[in-house]
């Protein structure tokens, strides 16, 4: 059992149309309100040697990138903090407010409890125009699929890499990005956190058309040799990337660097190069 299974389950409960996005989506006067809401733990997300001020800093960047995924400019964040060692809670803090600092955003609140072991709750709140808004559904046969930055580069560091620290510890969401991207009028958007296959089979599940990737364009981590930078750019998680569509009249667009590649085809399946990926990336298993 893994997480996309128990997602089947919750939709049956609460309704499939509630669990499609990165963020709910609420009406606020003339724009659109995004909220979502995020859970890290010390056995499944904060690795060995991080610090607690790297701790709080991640924490807080992947909800930024789901509200930068949706075209959204973030404006709050709430924070809860489960504590085993009291001692934490300092730079666990500052390493979050520093984040949203950096890209735009408040702590306005929170919670603070003893945990058996350290877990970090945020909840962001963004906004964005009407008009702009980017869902991961809309892609339409023909757009492009693009991505910002390199992929792989997270994994990579677990792989023994350690160049590449900053990108796990350190993640930078692609906030100005996102909206840049949104108004440069992309048609779906996902950030890449759990992998690029993963991602793919992701949009997949919410548009009406399929993804055909060719891997000789993707960005590779460096220095990582042959086949195993393919293989980190396909499937690793931990990086916080954008993933969209873009038609192509629009390309390209102005003020974001990205990479082309894909398209989006009418038969509804993901290919990399001509045949369907595993289906395999970041997932937290049960059992």
């Amino acid at each position: 059992m893994d997480d996309r299974e128990l997602l089947k389950l919750v939709m049956g409960i609460v309704g499939r149309e509630n669990c499609l996005d990165d963020c709910a989506v609420l009406p606020c006067g003339e724009q659109q309100m995004v909220v979502t809401t995020d859970m890290l733990h010390q056995t499944t997300d904060f690795v060995t040697g991080m610090t607690d001020w790297q701790i709080g800093w991640m924490s807080a960047a992947v909800t930024l990138s789901d509200i930068a995924s949706m075209g959204a400019a973030p404006k709050y964040l709430l924070i809860a903090v489960g504590l085993d060692k009291w001692e934490q809670i300092s730079g666990v803090m500052q390493g979050a407010k520093d984040c949203c600092t950096k890209f735009g955003a408040a702590i306005i609140g929170g919670d603070i409890d003893r945990h058996g072991e350290l877990t970090v709750v945020t909840t962001g709140l963004g906004l964005v125009d009407k008009e702009h808004l980017v869902r991961r559904s809309g892609a339409q046969p023909g757009d492009l699929v693009c991505l910002t930055g390199t992929p792989g580069q997270a994994q990579a560091w677990l792989e023994g890499f350690l160049q590449y620290e900053k990108a796990l510890f350190e993640p930078q969401p692609r906030v100005e990005e996102g909206q840049t991207l949104a108004r440069g009028g992309i048609t779906a958007m996902m950030d890449d956190s759990d992998g690029i296959a993963l991602s793919l089979y992701d949009l997949l599940s919410v548009n009406d058309y399929g993804f055909a990737i060719d891997s000789s364009t993707l960005p590779l981590p460096a220095g990582v040799p042959g086949e195993g930078a393919r293989e980190l750019a396909l499937y690793g998680g931990g990086d916080y990337e954008l993933l969209f569509t873009l038609p192509p009249e629009r390309h390209p667009v102005k003020g974001v660097q990205y990479t082309v590649i894909g398209k989006v085809i009418p038969e509804r399946v993901v290919l990399v190069d001509g045949a369907p990926p595993e289906r395999r990336g970041y997932q937290h298993r049960w059992g």
